[in-house]
């Protein structure tokens, strides 16, 4: 009985020292973001929100699980920030990430069926010069000085492509085709049969993934990346099929694989279309450099991924495909269609497989915005939060990507990337 008196003593001491140590703690820290107690797991906010699960083996100050400083802080640098890019421009866009406490860059170089690098498949970006085919005088390189300037910085730098657009369809971006961009000699031809192995769809051009030739042609502009550039992986987006129906019109193709005996419906075709290249993409990168990754930043809402034939389930639960998933999800916790916490979840059980990392793809351009009636105006520590939950042992992501480079820095963006940056241990 005396010792159970006597550890019971013990155990009401314990108890009465932690509780003056969180109090004197909130008192005196009330500025720092968490108060952590790392036996249970848990950290306590210092904002009214709630708490977040941690795992059993802890948490740092910034709230990261112990052990996680290999989480991807990612941003896109899209091509509306390229337009005549040069060395200057790439400088300051590294420095900017890096001192936003982002550590790996997707560097747009083929955002239209282009390249910003010298490619023997693909036209010179107009990006670069102002008119696609085009090369630099000077013998510039954008994406081998970015590649220099990221890793002269500690930053990875992912070469992100758009694999089968030509051209917006509002028909207006890029200004004109290059007589050696691949959509005009195909279509300018006595060939008849290349005809259809590019498509309209209303003022746009696409690739059409069911051709073989097409497929070669996206791998080996993507191999030559590898082989060519130290980049330190491969990224594509969500533009696949621009449409579900048949108002994109691959009807010949499909027909074809009819005649051949095939079963499949449009749809299912399409993404078995989509599925071949994907896994050829992966298999040429490995064989380039096995330490490259592959990955790819698909719509948020899932059944939108399978509609365009981006068969993410599959990707995200059998290895062969990708390295990596990176979901936009780009909504706040109330959006009454695609509450960001619940999106996070369904990612989160359709990444499966332990060799495809997730990553979760947030809105930074949203934040401090109108956008979805106004529900990034109603706080200033959206993006911070959403990256926290991201860590939780509930979702236990590899990572984060900020849309886009250009709100980094933005008057819009300053108070959100201020309590994000709190949150990097930067």
């Amino acid at each position: 009985m005396k010792g159970n008196q006597s550890k019971e003593k013990k155990k009401s001491a314990l108890f009465y020292v932690v509780m003056a140590l969180l109090t004197v703690g909130i008192a005196v820290g009330a500025s720092l973001p968490y108060l952590l107690h790392r036996g249970e797991g848990i950290w306590i906010r210092n904002h009214s929100e709630g708490q977040y699960p941690r795992n059993g083996d802890g948490v740092d100050q910034y709230g990261r699980p112990t052990g996680a400083s290999d989480e991807l802080r990612g941003v896109w640098i899209a091509y509306l920030s390229l337009d005549g890019v040069n060395k200057a421009k790439i400088d300051s866009m590294v420095s900017a990430a890096k001192s936003n406490g982002m550590n790996t860059i997707y560097f747009h170089v083929r955002p239209f069926g282009d390249a910003l690098y010298a490619s023997d498949y693909y036209p010179w970006s107009h990006l670069v010069t102002g008119t696609q085919g085009q090369a630099p005088s000077d013998g510039f390189d954008p994406l081998a000085y970015a590649v220099e300037a990221a890793h002269r910085e500690g930053l990875q730098l992912h070469a992100w492509l758009n694999p089968l657009r030509i051209m917006l369809n509002s028909g207006a971006y890029p200004p004109a085709l290059s007589d050696d961009n691949p959509y005009v000699v195909w279509r300018g031809d006595d060939n008849p049969d290349n005809d259809d192995w590019v498509i309209d769809y209303k003022k746009g051009k696409y690739y059409n993934p069911a051709i073989p030739e097409v497929r070669e042609r996206i791998v080996s502009g993507v191999r030559e990346i590898v082989e060519k550039y130290n980049v330190d992986g491969v990224h594509w987006d969500d533009y696949f099929y621009p449409a579900s129906d048949s108002s994109f019109d691959d009807s010949k193709a499909y027909a074809a694989y009819q005649a051949d005996g095939g079963k499949l419906s449009l749809l299912d075709w399409r993404t078995q279309n989509i599925s071949t290249l994907v896994k050829a993409v992966y298999s040429a990168v490995k064989k380039a450099d096995k330490t490259c990754v592959f990955g790819i930043s698909p719509a948020g809402n899932i059944d939108n991924c399978l509609s365009a034939g981006a068969d993410v389930k599959t990707w995200g639960s059998t290895e062969g495909y990708v390295d990596y998933l990176a979901p936009q999800i780009y909504w706040t916790s109330d959006n009454k269609i695609a509450p960001f916490e619940p999106m996070c979840r369904k990612w989160r059980a359709l990444v499966s497989s332990d060799k495809v990392k997730l990553y979760i793809g947030l809105a930074l351009y949203k934040a401090g915005s109108d956008s979805d009636s106004g529900k990034w105006q109603t706080a200033d520590d959206i993006i911070m939060n959403q990256v926290l939950f991201t860590r939780s042992s509930e979702i236990h992501a590899d990572g984060f990507a900020l849309y886009s480079y250009a709100y980094l820095d933005s008057e819009q963006t300053a108070e959100e990337m201020k309590n994000l940056r709190s949150v990097l241990g930067e």
